[in-house]
């Protein structure tokens, strides 16, 4: 029963991921209509056309295999410059255009998407970008506000009764070792601190800098303890090495008290959305960085029969399995499980919509370069008294667009085999 609950909510998320890719080639056709660019086809899905109707000059459909969709924009490319040289590049660039112009009539001049302005093409090419992050952001505002996250507080959930002066293996606490400032001051279990040495403390972040600036010097807690405000024993913390937050590779001697921190759930609204979007959008920047390096590293671990790590990247195989594993998971509230589910949800629509801000053909970002790089030689015209240049030939870049097309589709393969034969385990 527990396998079957956790198929069907991985495919549930499945299904909610297409919709949200479905949704992002919504976000660039709303503009180019809105522009009056001719849109062709938009279709959910690739292969075989297992439905589809027209309304207007648009056909709607679904397509065999649901792995993305397209939205068809008509006159991507410009006409061939009649005075560009017949290189091995132009006449890759003319055959990716001869097909496109073939559905190009004299009605349609003025509606192709080469011909509008810069600013229109911006628009229109990040709209996809956009709407998964409102979707991320709606998603999130939602969870935040209904249910609310678990963060860090300054709440005790554990203390350590005593601290080694010498490493060793066995971390029981034996007869003779010294206690931590934690246990000699008496913090117990649901604590919850709230000032250190005089300071009103506000959230946990403030609390960790307290106790490190304090070093080995004395300290005075005051704690909410059922609800009534005790004052606790002076002690004095003590210092450990720490890894320098500036620099990886030193150390430095930070304050020490002794206790697990706790967590509290939180409701909030746009301002900590927005946050913690900002945060989760570092990581996502940092773990696309690295993706290359990572998918080579997670096909030779799979490879050699290494088990995968909770940081490795995974395909939507991956991310329906660990969001069905989370919708399911024992002795966990219903609400903590919807929440957990809608938050990965979320966080895949905001790397997808970073993901396509990457400046290269197919994705958006590449489409987008090509936009503002027209708009800065118009504007060098302008300012130098040249004639317009006219629209950047991107139907040159089609080779680029093959090559990362090629390397995204043999990624996506390496991850599924990946997910499948290795799949991550984080619940």
């Amino acid at each position: 029963m527990d396998m079957f609950a956790t198929v069907a909510f991985g495919l549930l998320f499945f299904v909610l991921l297409m919709a949200s890719v479905a949704l992002h080639e919504v976000g660039h056709m709303v503009p180019a209509k809105l522009f009056g660019v001719r849109v062709p086809q938009y279709f959910v899905g690739f292969g075989k056309t297992l439905w589809s109707r027209r309304w207007g000059d648009t056909e709607y459909g679904v397509k065999l295999f649901p792995l993305g969709g397209f939205v068809q924009l008509l006159g991507m490319y410009p006409p061939r410059n009649p005075a560009a040289k017949q290189t091995w590049l132009q006449r890759f660039a003319d055959d990716a255009r001869s097909y496109e112009w073939e559905n190009i009539t004299p009605a349609d001049d003025g509606r192709l998407f080469y011909q509008q302005p810069v600013g229109r093409k911006l628009i229109i090419m990040a709209g996809g970008i956009v709407m998964n992050l409102f979707l991320a952001f709606a998603i999130l505002l939602g969870v935040y506000g209904l249910h609310g996250t678990y963060q860090d507080a300054p709440i005790v959930a554990g203390v350590q009764q005593c601290y080694l002066t010498t490493p060793r293996a066995d971390t029981t606490c034996r007869a003779g070792d010294p206690a931590t400032p934690a246990a000699e001051a008496g913090l117990r279990r649901g604590d919850r601190i709230t000032a250190f040495n005089g300071v009103a403390v506000t959230s946990s972040a403030q609390l960790t800098s307290l106790i490190q600036a304090n070093g080995d010097q004395e300290m005075t807690l005051v704690i909410e303890r059922d609800g009534a405000s005790v004052t606790l024993p002076t002690v004095h913390s003590i210092t450990v090495a720490a890894t320098d937050p500036t620099d990886a590779s030193k150390t430095i001697s930070v304050g020490y008290l002794g206790f697990v921190r706790g967590r509290e759930l939180v409701r909030g609204g746009p301002v900590e959305v927005v946050r913690d979007m900002g945060t989760m959008t570092t990581q996502s920047l940092s773990a696309l960085a690295q993706f290359p390096v990572k998918v080579w590293s997670v096909a030779t671990d799979v490879a050699m029969g290494k088990p995968r790590s909770a940081e490795d990247p995974v395909s939507i195989v991956g991310a329906s399995v660990t969001a069905g594993q989370a919708a399911t998971l024992a002795d966990t509230p219903v609400s903590d499980r919807v929440a957990m589910f809608a938050t990965i949800l979320a966080s895949v629509n905001l790397f997808l919509a970073l993901f396509n801000l990457v400046p290269l053909p197919p994705l958006d970002g590449g489409h987008i370069v090509g936009a503002l790089w027209e708009g800065l030689r118009r504007a060098f015209a302008t300012l130098t008294k040249r004639p317009d240049p006219g629209p950047v030939d991107t139907a040159k870049m089609v080779p680029i667009a093959y090559a990362v097309g090629g390397f995204l589709l043999l990624c996506g393969v390496v991850l599924i085999v990946a997910d499948i034969v290795s799949p991550v385990k984080i619940f």
